[in-house]
């Protein structure tokens, strides 16, 4: 019996395009996100993009999930999106605390 990826990705060059494809877009929306880290505004808006980056990273593991077949990166993507989203709540709480204007 043939899973989901195996019905869709039938033709090995078609994946492998895709894949492609799709890593590249994030990995240029990566080097956008950490463009913003570094030459920000302010604070918050480093906060943000740094946010951006964890979700990018989400996408790729769940990426790699589907092509490879992984189940079990998508109990690692969990935890990262718990770890990520925990982190963000932090920094906007110390910055909530601040005069950072």
């Amino acid at each position: 019996m043939e899973s989901g990826c195996d019905v869709f990705f039938d033709d090995g060059g078609f994946a492998m395009t895709w894949f492609a494809l799709t890593s590249s877009l994030l990995f240029a929306a990566i080097g956008l996100a950490f463009f913003r880290v570094v030459r920000g505004p302010s604070p918050f808006d480093r906060v943000v993009a740094l946010d951006l980056i964890g979700g990018i990273c989400l996408c790729m593991i769940v990426l790699f999930a589907i092509f490879f077949d992984q189940a079990v990166l998508l109990d690692a993507a969990f935890v990262i999106a718990l770890v990520s989203f925990i982190g963000t709540v932090a920094f906007a709480r110390y910055l909530g605390k601040g005069d950072f204007e």
